[in-house]
């Protein structure tokens, strides 16, 4: 009898609840701001048994391996009045082929047409009386450079307040194996869904947990009292600063539309742990958020927006411990980090960046990062709701001084080749939400060898993520030329813009024929050619881009001037300029020098 009635007991309390960090997500949710999360995985299915894989196979092989992580089949259950925070429960309902999708690019299927799909996809909120995840199969990707003809791509997302970075780890572990043979697991016998629980045990629950929130609340408040005493010494001695970090207003930082622009760009993973060289200590993360800082300078510049302060991010951290693994919801803490966006030498701004990450780190490591993320937690349900409510009704965030202008997360990945169905996944763009209030969110993976840098922005807030892009690639180039001292390699790998345009070699540019000149000679020609004007006299021109223009053979103003309409073309289209040089004046700029 006293088994049973254990059981009983057991039974009733078996229910997995959000916690008060989970919840703000779910509480956070609109229509124009949905709060999931994702990446886009392009596959080669050449590995694959016979070269292909059919989308039937690829839902085949999902339903084998759904029973691996609770997200995949476990829905919310939201307590009436909201008096409580959400539970998760099993879907009765669940349909695998709601959850995954298929569509295909139109011809001529490029990077550019993958973003603008991943974008508008990621835009559309998930259905919130389902499991909170969708796959989207997108086929005819045929026109992406270095990425074989008949790839296709997985555009995934799953609501905030089920995963964090880490555990979407977890779960893209569930669904890919080491090697290209096709295994499928054995769900276990026993699928059925759990119990539903009715609304008067959702009420007592809320109840219970008036009761004992207010100890739970004074058990984290005992532990964070060692790290906040700790704090105070260190800000006593002058070790901490109270108020380091004064977020100035972007045009990021206002209430965001309903559309998503995506982009991003891939860096060779030695060639960013080659960066810290000059600075041993650095990370890289030090290294990514400084390239970030640098490219966020670079387009508010370009917009005349440039602040004075620096404009400072939100570093989420894992807090997930090894017996939280497969656990659902959030553990991360978050460290506010200045991005020194207010400097221009790149070198001077990864000095910035490091001592900026150190000293957050050690105020962090003060209180307790765990100790800060269950704090968290206890936000109560009632409060929360109506406070994410307000601040979106109020449009508080045109209002209020923003916490933060930019997010930078780094969810590190596997450095092994992974396969999901035999194919072979080639590379992994990640996406994060935009809310009122930060309108542009990066994430930092990394996997086989290379660094993904994706961004994914409000699209009236960024309305040329391909300029963005280049931002980015620019801030890495002069970050790598500041630490080896010379200019930064040519990308081994496709051009990740918008646009998906080859940047090719730079020795492929083509101009009016010469007649041949013996070596001597050239090499005068050359150094004439340099010494008689400066390319830089052009506006917009600064010194990676000159090195690239010369390098193309092109040495001087008088060189532009002389460009014709079909040379200006080709050489744009080479070096990947994207119409700067008509856009931006170039020729007449450099007409106008050389007359005067």
């Amino acid at each position: 009898m006293a088994d049973r009635e254990m059981k009983k007991l057991t039974r009733l309390f078996e229910l997995e609840q959000l916690t008060g960090q989970d919840a703000g997500f779910f509480y956070a949710e609109t229509p124009k701001a949905p709060m999931h999360i994702g990446q886009f995985a392009i596959y080669d299915p050449a590995t694959a048994p016979g070269g292909k894989v059919r989308f039937k196979e690829i839902l085949s092989f999902i339903e084998s391996r759904v029973h691996l992580a609770k997200s995949f089949r476990q829905k919310l259950k939201t307590v009436p009045m909201n008096l409580d925070h959400p539970y998760w429960v099993d879907d009765p309902d669940f349909d695998l082929e709601f959850h995954v999708r298929h569509i295909a690019l139109p011809a001529p299927g490029d990077w550019r047409q993958l973003c603008i799909l991943a974008a508008r996809l990621h835009s559309r909120p998930l259905d919130m009386t389902k499991p909170l995840w969708e796959f989207w199969v997108v086929e005819g990707l045929d026109n992406i450079p270095n990425i074989p003809k008949g790839s296709y791509a997985i555009v995934s997302k799953v609501h905030h307040a089920a995963i964090d970075g880490m555990s979407g780890v977890e779960i893209t572990t569930a669904l890919h194996d080491l090697s290209p043979d096709v295994v499928r697991e054995e769900a276990p016998l026993n699928t059925k869904p759990s119990r539903q629980p009715g609304n008067m045990e959702l009420l007592a629950r809320a109840q219970l947990k008036n009761v004992s929130n207010p100890v739970a609340a004074l058990n984290v408040a005992r532990n964070m009292a060692p790290g906040a005493l700790k704090y105070l010494d260190g800000v006593r001695r002058g070790e901490f600063d109270v108020f380091s970090n004064k977020v100035p207003r972007t045009r990021f930082n206002s209430t965001v539309s309903g559309h998503r622009v995506v982009g991003g760009h891939s860096f060779d993973l030695n060639a960013i742990k080659s960066m810290r060289k000059k600075l041993p200590d650095a990370t890289v993360n030090d290294i990514m958020l400084t390239i970030v800082g640098g490219a966020m300078r670079r387009y508010l510049n370009a917009k005349d927006e440039l602040q004075t302060d620096s404009l400072v991010a939100m570093a989420p951290v894992s807090v997930r411990s090894e017996q939280e693994k497969g656990s659902m919801g959030n553990e991360v803490s978050a460290l506010s980090v200045a991005i020194g966006t207010h400097i221009e030498d790149p070198l001077a701004r990864l000095h910035f960046v490091h001592e900026t990450t150190t000293k957050s780190k050690a105020i962090s490591n003060a209180i307790g990062a765990r100790q800060l993320a269950d704090a968290s937690k206890l936000a109560p349900a009632l409060v929360s709701g109506i406070a994410a409510r307000l601040y979106t009704r109020l449009g508080l965030a045109n209002r209020v001084r923003p916490m933060f202008n930019t997010v930078v997360t780094n969810v590190p990945g596997p450095q092994v080749p992974l396969y999901m169905n035999g194919a072979r996944m080639v590379a992994a763009y990640g996406l994060g939400p935009t809310m009122d209030g930060l309108g542009i969110f990066h994430v930092v993976g990394s996997y086989c060898g290379e660094v993904y840098l994706t961004f994914t922005g409000c699209r009236k807030m960024l309305p040329d993520p391909d300029f963005y892009a280049a931002c980015i690639y620019a801030a890495y180039e002069e970050l790598y030329a500041a630490t080896q001292e010379k200019p930064a390699p040519r990308k081994r790998h496709r051009s990740h813009t918008k646009t998906g345009e080859v940047t090719p070699s730079a020795k492929t540019v083509k101009s009016k024929p010469k007649k041949k000149k013996s070596k001597k000679k050239a090499k005068a020609s050359k150094t004439a050619a340099m010494a008689k004007s400066d390319l830089k006299q052009i506006k917009g021109v600064g010194p990676a881009l000159e090195k690239r223009l010369n390098a193309a053979g092109v040495y001087s103003f008088a060189d532009i001037a002389a460009l014709k309409a079909a040379d200006a073309t080709a050489l744009d289209s080479s070096l990947d300029l994207k119409g700067r040089i008509k856009r931006d004046g170039w020729i007449k700029q450099a007409k106008a020098l050389a007359s005067a």
